[in-house]
């Protein structure tokens, strides 16, 4: 009995001591820390964008005895009301406060304009969408009477125009976020299976029977690539099933916001940058399959990357309404949130060269991930040399004879 009590304790202590200093069980005691991140992430980033797509900017062309003091009734406003509550104001300087072509200017300034206030004080006049008009005609009655210093209300007449390049700015960043999910969502959703079939494949020694034949730089490209066809094939269906649902419900399609690329080739660039972040994103899988040695070790080690690739993806959403910015930048230049921030660039901006430049350089990146995914499954599972796969030729060659 004691010397059964004392095997016990040996055998628990061994197998405590291997799960607490491993790898796999430091992450796994973080893995709930990232829902948590990523939960409070999306909260802030959704606000935070909404915020951005609807932050109002309201030319101001009056004469300038009335642009100073509507200005600085905006400063007393927002001590009271917040940023939030107050359109911000920009002073369009040598426009006629009288012209009646002033809705050209709304597409001229340096940054599109909700609106045009002109006029004057007293007889204000707002140009812009019915849309924006309706929105912001009672703060710039509100604007005015402040700046009149009077509580006399005042009329603000409305002048609708088509369109503006503020809501053509709207609708076009409502198709990026839209491009941007639809991409997350299928990358998610298509690329574990490039995971599960390499852990199946070296479970069975399959593998490395394969590795005795061909290069293992061909096997992982030829993996990645034959899944992306199934996946492609899969969202053919799914699309196709789609559209054809979407026509019959509605007779017909919506009239959806046309990216600034036209929808032919926005279709053909998502078809792309999917391609792309599925093979990026696989690639890792496979790394990750290359050091994992049992199923349990793979499923632990693959959700730092899955959360990951959902924070990339948090980085390339926030930076929709930041063209040119630094932050933007980062999320093209990152591999993994490339894709992502490409699509929005799509969808907000008509040249062309920048997708060729991107798509070149996140195809670079996909090989030199493979490549070390590689060094990491010979390292790891090929370790044990050609006598693993001399025994595996020979397993496979007695079963064809028998």
């Amino acid at each position: 009995m004691k010397e059964t009590i004392r095997a016990a304790f040996v055998i628990a202590r061994r197998d405590f001591t291997a799960i607490i200093f491993s790898k796999s069980f430091i992450i796994f005691l973080a893995g709930p820390l990232f829902p948590l991140i990523i939960a409070i992430a999306a909260s802030g980033l959704g606000k935070q964008v909404n915020e951005d797509i609807d932050r109002p900017i309201i030319g101001v062309a009056l004469d300038a005895a009335d642009s100073a003091a509507i200005l600085a009734a905006r400063e007393k406003l927002v001590t009271n009301l917040g940023e939030n509550g107050v359109p911000e104001l920009i002073r369009l300087d040598g426009v006629d406060p009288n012209d009646p072509d002033i809705a050209d200017q709304l597409d001229k300034a340096a940054r599109p304009l909700t609106a045009i206030l002109s006029g004057s004080l007293e007889t204000p006049r707002l140009t812009g969408s019915a849309r924006d008009i309706q929105r912001w005609q009672g703060r710039m009655a509100l604007l005015s009477e402040t700046a009149l210093s009077r509580s006399e209300p005042v009329q603000v007449q409305a002048q609708a125009v088509a369109s503006t390049g503020s809501a053509t700015k709207r609708n076009r960043l409502v198709v990026a976020q839209g491009g941007q999910v639809i991409l997350i969502l299928l990358t998610m959703i298509l690329a574990g299976m490039v995971l599960s079939n390499l852990v199946e494949e070296k479970t069975n020694k399959i593998i490395e029977i394969l590795a005795a034949a061909i290069p293992m730089d061909a096997i992982f490209l030829g993996k990645l690539f034959a899944m992306l066809g199934m996946a492609i094939v899969g969202i053919t269906v799914w699309a196709t099933l789609g559209f054809v649902g979407l026509t019959l419900a509605t007779s017909g399609l919506p009239n959806l916001p046309v990216p600034a690329v036209g929808w032919p080739i926005f279709c053909v660039l998502m078809i792309l940058y999917f391609s792309m972040a599925y093979l990026l994103l696989g690639s890792l899988f496979l790394g990750i399959g290359a050091m994992a040695a049992t199923v349990r070790e793979v499923q632990t080690l693959s959700m730092p990357v899955t959360m990951g690739q959902l924070l990339v993806f948090f980085l390339a959403a926030f930076s929709v309404t930041k063209l040119g910015e630094p932050v933007e930048w980062a999320a093209v230049l990152i591999p993994f949130s490339s894709p992502f921030a490409m699509i929005a660039r799509a969808a907000q901006m008509d040249n062309l060269w920048q997708h060729g430049v991107a798509l070149v350089w996140q195809a670079m990146f996909t090989l030199i991930i493979i490549r070390f995914s590689v060094i990491l499954f010979r390292r790891n599972v090929m370790k044990s040399g050609n006598s693993v796969v001399k025994k595996g030729l020979l397993a496979t060659l007695l079963a064809f004879k028998r």
